[in-house]
């Protein structure tokens, strides 16, 4: 494993645009941090979102998951790119001359799907605590250290995301119809949804419940936004008459879906290259 992993590595690394991309996105993640210094005065409206909890321990956990979530597009690219690199440049055929299986071959793009989502998660772990410890009102260890689920999450998120994006490059060949149809596939899950939701089935719970089980629906489920919870949009609710009754949890039926998608991916795709004249 250690061997196909490193001969991924060398070939996203020896790719410039490759390696543009992967500094780039954690260059970004880290920009959360940024997130402290904003403030808006506006007469005698004044918010600083570091004074708002935003990066209070368990909050933060929720928070900088699902922040860090949204800017994975960044590594999808690369992720494409790397499969389609493969068919531009002939590298999957010198592989296989070379000795390796196709069974290995999909090993090693899933192993490297692995290691980004791993890296990416310990990196808003180490972040998320470095914010939490400069910011949070409160320290105690077991508060610092509950709502961990949400890494687990988001972890898992990535790997059934970056999977997808696995699947689509070993489909399409092409990164750049790749990235368009993941985009198209985005479009068509949540058009469809709130059509059938809203103009046929006119708010059935029944089209959420059905939906829930879609790709990218089911990654998107994993980790709900988090603002809602914020004390100062509650209020705000409050005076509105509004009241959240959102889950925000994270449940082991959630989980299993995506991983089942998961599998699905990358079983699919080794069956695409198994059958595929190369």
């Amino acid at each position: 494993m250690k061997r196909l992993l490193a001969i991924e590595l060398q070939k996203i690394w020896k790719n410039r645009a490759s390696r543009i991309l992967t500094l780039s996105y954690f260059v970004i993640l880290s920009f959360i941090a940024m997130i402290a210094s904003i403030k808006f005065d506006i007469g005698n409206f004044k918010i600083h979102f570091a004074e708002m909890g935003i990066f209070n321990f368990p909050f933060i956990w929720h928070f900088n998951t699902y922040i860090a979530a949204s800017l994975k597009f960044f590594l999808a690219i690369v992720i494409v790119s790397m499969m389609a690199n493969e068919y531009s440049y002939g590298t999957l055929k010198q592989n296989l001359i070379d000795g390796m299986s196709k069974k290995e071959f999909v090993l090693s793009k899933f192993l490297t799907v692995v290691l980004f989502a791993f890296i990416s998660t310990i990196f808003v772990f180490v972040m998320s605590l470095i914010l939490g410890y400069s910011f949070s009102s409160y320290n105690e260890f077991g508060i610092v250290f509950s709502d961990l689920e949400y890494l687990i999450a988001y972890f898992v998120k990535l790997v059934g995301f970056f999977s997808f994006c696995l699947f689509i490059g070993v489909l399409i060949k092409r990164s750049a119809f790749a990235i368009g149809f993941l985009f198209v596939w985005f479009l068509v899950e949540n058009i469809s949804h709130g059509i059938l939701k809203f103009n046929i089935f006119n708010r059935d719970p029944l089209i959420d419940k059905i939906y829930n089980f879609f790709p990218l629906e089911s990654m998107s489920n994993l980790i709900v936004e988090p603002f809602t919870r914020l004390s100062a949009i509650k209020n705000i609710q409050a005076a509105v008459g509004e009241n959240s009754m959102k889950d925000y949890g994270i449940h082991f039926s959630s989980l299993l879906i995506v991983m089942v998608w998961t599998a699905i991916f990358i079983y699919s795709s080794y069956k695409i290259i198994q059958k595929r004249d190369l």
